[in-house]
């Protein structure tokens, strides 16, 4: 595959994937890397390149949800330090750990979040906005901060935006209803990203023209789908997305052993 077709495919996935992501409060970064891993571009360009797709999907599906007033703007803040903190430290890093290494975590990370969407299908669980949000207490401050800060050094190492871990944390631990979470961690989703960039480019060179070309396919899938998810019930796609997790785990799997 020569260069341009490679970054048509970069363009074409890139597209699909913040317009389907989107829809659930994720940036798509879980699979934004290995996806351009398996086109052929380095780890450390593919990560750094996957937070900033990820910066751009979330801005532009967190500005939809914000005018539907689906953000809780207090509980979003209390994720950010932790998880700015987390993220710069995860991008620094992120050039001293051996790729090989990097790849295998992709590679369990996959797994375990496609498993985790696969089982969405199956659960039953709140998927209105009717129930009132949760008491905050200071016990639950100290937990988000470490959860978040957690969730950081992941996004920063492997250039995922953290939504997938976010929102079912918000959901099933803090007991925020699902639209509400999905709308909150676009916000908390963009400070990660940004602070793992910041961190990427502090130590190493970042892509400019593949981020450019690139991010403005995720710009406007992320905004469809974003206008799409208040639509529908995504139950059945997430379960789609976990089998397509799997499938990339497999190809970069393959390319490990």
């Amino acid at each position: 595959m020569d260069i341009n077709s490679t970054l048509l495919m970069a363009i074409i996935f890139s597209f699909l994937l913040a317009f389907i992501f989107s829809m659930f409060g994720q940036g798509g970064g879980s699979v934004y890397s290995p996806l351009l891993i398996l086109l052929g571009y380095t780890v450390l360009i593919s990560t750094s390149t996957s937070l900033v797709l990820n910066l751009i999907t979330s801005m532009s599906a967190g500005y939809i949800f914000y005018k539907n007033n689906m953000i809780d703007m207090k509980a979003s803040f209390m994720f950010v330090p932790g998880i700015v903190v987390g993220a710069f430290a995860g991008g620094f890093y992120a050039k001293y750990v051996n790729s090989n290494i990097l790849l295998w975590l992709f590679v369990s990370f996959l797994i375990i979040l496609g498993a985790r969407m696969i089982y969405t299908y199956w659960q039953k669980g709140n998927e209105t906005d009717d129930e009132p949000m949760p008491r905050r207490t200071f016990a639950t401050y100290v937990l988000i901060v470490i959860f978040s800060f957690a969730v950081g050094i992941i996004s920063g190492l492997l250039g995922v935006g953290g939504g997938v871990l976010v929102v079912p944390f918000m959901t099933y631990v803090l007991k925020y209803p699902t639209k509400s979470a999905a709308g909150s961690s676009h916000l908390i989703i963009s400070f990660s990203a940004l602070a793992g960039i910041i961190g990427h480019a502090a130590n190493q060179r970042l892509d400019y023209p593949l981020i450019a070309i690139v991010g403005i396919a995720v710009l406007v899938g992320g905004n469809l789908g974003a206008r799409f998810s208040l639509k529908v019930k995504p139950k059945m796609i997430k379960a789609g997305l976990g089998f397509i997790m799997w499938a990339l785990a497999a190809q970069i799997l393959i390319k490990l052993v």
